[in-house]
């Protein structure tokens, strides 16, 4: 497969027979590539109030988004500044800085009080851009729902029922990323000590919805070459990252991608992108009816809060053991 291809979700959820099989089929085939295209009911609207005040927020003083750092959360929440986050194939970080958040649930959970760090408060910049806090949590509950309506598509694709991914994200510990990434003049010294805005990797989780950007630089990994990947007007990308290639004995490969600013473009560029997650403690086995004869076991099983703790070890997002100064 060296193309990606467009689906519409809502013919999917909409329809049936022939109508919905196509759409099944388009995935299975599109996620060869490890990325599909998708249209979508996600309001622009709230897209736009978002971006709006996330600019807000990271036009900031650096002084001032620094009070919303949250110390030993791995980047799981709050703010992450410039040149920390680095690709597990690099020792060069990336030039963008981050704000994250997710979901909390109570005290007294199991899933909170077993992985404090995936579940606790959530660190957003109320104080500093007021109304914030209820735009990224509804932006973060829709798009949620949004990524776990097309893992039924995926689902039925491998043959198991529509829902099969339902419980596992469920309280998943899927996490929301604001990014924005400067200008490469303003990169140390320019960028060309070998700084890109976020060098080749794959995500670690199911699947990550990429909505609409400010400005393109998306490129992904398509047959050994880097091929532009901007959605089409109304649609969002959605490409696969290592657990569901574990879950699917490698069928559904890792998308492995990379964010470099176009050949003579100046300016910055944000993105709003979410991956979704697995409940920590879901054992990613592969899938039987993922494995056969011509398509033997690849993976042994493995909880998914151990795979996501060490690929953070890997990028390093670990306060305590930066492998990258």
């Amino acid at each position: 497969m060296t193309e990606i291809l467009e689906v519409d979700l809502l013919a999917f959820e909409q329809s049936t027979g022939a109508p919905r099989r196509a759409v099944v089929d388009g995935v299975r085939r599109s996620l060869e590539t490890g990325f599909v295209y998708t249209r979508h009911d996600l309001s622009d609207d709230l897209l736009d109030t978002a971006y709006g005040m996330l600019r807000e927020f990271f036009e900031l003083a650096p002084e001032v988004k620094s009070r919303f750092v949250a110390p030993e959360s791995h980047g799981q929440t709050g703010y992450t500044g410039l040149l920390v986050e680095t690709a597990a194939s690099s020792d060069v970080p990336d030039w963008k800085e981050m704000l994250n958040w997710g979901t909390s649930l109570p005290m007294g959970h199991p899933l909170r009080t077993r992985y404090p760090h995936r579940y606790g408060d959530q660190v957003l910049p109320e104080a500093a851009v007021p109304g914030i806090a209820a735009v990224l949590t509804t932006f973060h509950e829709t798009i949620e729902q949004l990524q776990r309506r097309f893992l039924r598509v995926i689902a039925e694709g491998l043959g198991c029922h529509e829902t099969f991914f339902d419980e596992m994200t469920t309280n998943g510990a899927t996490l929301t990323r604001a990014i924005r990434y400067p200008a490469m003049a303003e990169a140390p010294e320019g960028g060309s000590s070998g700084h890109v805005w976020a060098g080749a990797h794959g995500d670690i989780n199911l699947i990550t919805a990429l909505p609409r950007a400010t400005a393109p630089g998306l490129q992904v990994l398509v047959d050994g070459a880097w091929v532009d990947a901007v959605a089409p007007d109304g649609q969002v990308i959605i490409n696969t990252g290592m657990m569901l290639e574990r879950l699917t004995n490698g069928v559904i490969p890792t998308g492995i991608h990379r964010v470099v600013a176009a050949p003579g473009y100046t300016g910055e560029r944000y993105s709003v992108v979410q991956f979704a997650h697995p409940t920590p403690w879901t054992l990613l086995n592969p899938l039987a009816c993922c494995i056969t004869p011509e398509h033997p076991q690849r993976f042994s099983g493995m909880v998914s809060a151990d795979a996501l703790d060490l690929v953070l070890y890997e990028i390093n997002l670990v306060e305590t053991a930066r492998r990258v100064g």
